[in-house]
């Protein structure tokens, strides 16, 4: 007896995604005509037949997609929500999204409610300090996973993870700012318990371990309001740090607005570097320098592997680490 024909056949046969034949059969119109009359060809050349009934016994929400994010406030990860968000809907999925503020109690609530809704697959940048009670109920319900641009859980196995090369992009700017023979670099902002701030001064001390110099960390959040106040902490504390990776471009430009409030010449008498290339970096004056993380091609690169682990059963890595730059301007850049 042959096989019967399925969406995956007719999806193959018409070139197009499993998630667009399944939206050409609920009649949506966030398909083209062009492609459903396609769709309904293929159909048509291989003898598909809809059972309508079987499709109604399944959920009702099988195409939305749960994004969870740590700190929504932040630019940097607005900006990957966004490119997140409208990549999926190109692909004809919805998304739900929620923002825990840091709170892993949010985030296990959160999370908790988009599995009693259906969700097809989880997109997490988790909150830290969290019990292990959000991952722990993820794999109860055998929802695909990604975990993305920090490391909560370490079972990558389960819940695969990427982020961009933060290691790398603060090595390309401690060597950047070593070439203008400062006499102290500084590493501003992130708490120190946290690995994605270990990861992204892992470069920095790498470079100043290369240079014979030794590191020197003003621990704090990364916030502007740290920034702002590290700036007149160094200054007038320590007038030996001359230059200053920040944890993020927050930091950076709290840090640009301190020295313009005590008059320090910033791109001259002190050079910064700020990390993550957030609109703004550009934009301000004088214009930051800092690690461009491509943030939304990360976005639409995240959809992308998370529809084919969903619709080609093809599981992400387990770690994967995105190419990253340094973007020199004006806070590092003039002479």
């Amino acid at each position: 007896m042959e096989r019967r024909p399925t969406i995956v056949d007719v999806a193959r046969v018409a070139g197009v995604s499993k998630s667009t034949v399944s939206l050409v059969l609920q009649n949506s119109p966030l398909v083209k005509e062009e492609t459903r009359l396609a769709v309904r060809e293929a159909m048509d050349r291989i003898g598909y037949v809809y059972n309508r009934a079987a499709a109604n016994l399944r959920t009702s929400n099988v195409g939305l997609i749960g994004v969870v994010i740590n700190d929504l406030r932040n630019p940097f990860f607005t900006e990957f929500a966004t490119s997140l968000q409208m990549a999926l809907s190109a692909r004809g999925y919805a998304t739900v999204l929620a923002n825990t503020d840091e709170d892993p109690r949010i985030q296990a609530q959160v999370v908790a409610a988009m599995i009693e809704h259906g969700v097809s697959a989880l997109v997490v940048s988790p909150a830290y300090d969290d019990d292990a009670s959000t991952f722990e109920a993820i794999a109860r319900a055998g929802i695909p996973t990604m975990q993305v641009l920090r490391k909560v859980n370490p079972q990558v196995d389960r819940f695969p993870f990427a982020a961009p090369d933060y290691r790398n992009g603060s090595l390309l700017a401690t060597r950047h700012l070593l070439g203008f023979a400062p006499h102290q670099i500084a590493f501003v902002g992130g708490l120190s318990d946290r690995t994605v701030t270990q990861e992204r001064m892992a470069g920095y001390l790498q470079a100043l371990d290369e240079a014979g110099m030794e590191p020197f960390v003003v621990s704090g959040r990364a916030s502007r309001a740290f920034g702002r106040e590290a700036a007149g902490t160094l200054t007038r504390d320590h007038p030996e740090v001359d230059a200053a990776i920040c944890f993020n471009d927050l930091v950076a430009l709290g840090m640009l607005s301190g020295f313009a409030q005590i008059g320090r010449d910033v791109g001259r008498s002190f050079r910064i570097v700020g990390f993550d290339d957030i609109e703004e970096a550009s934009q301000v004056y004088p214009t930051l320098s800092t690690v461009r993380c491509g943030i939304a091609d990360f976005g639409r690169q995240i959809a992308e592997t998370v529809l084919a682990w969903l619709e080609e059963n093809r599981a992400p890595q387990p770690e994967r680490l995105t190419a990253v730059e340094l973007v020199i301007r004006e806070t590092s850049g003039r002479e």
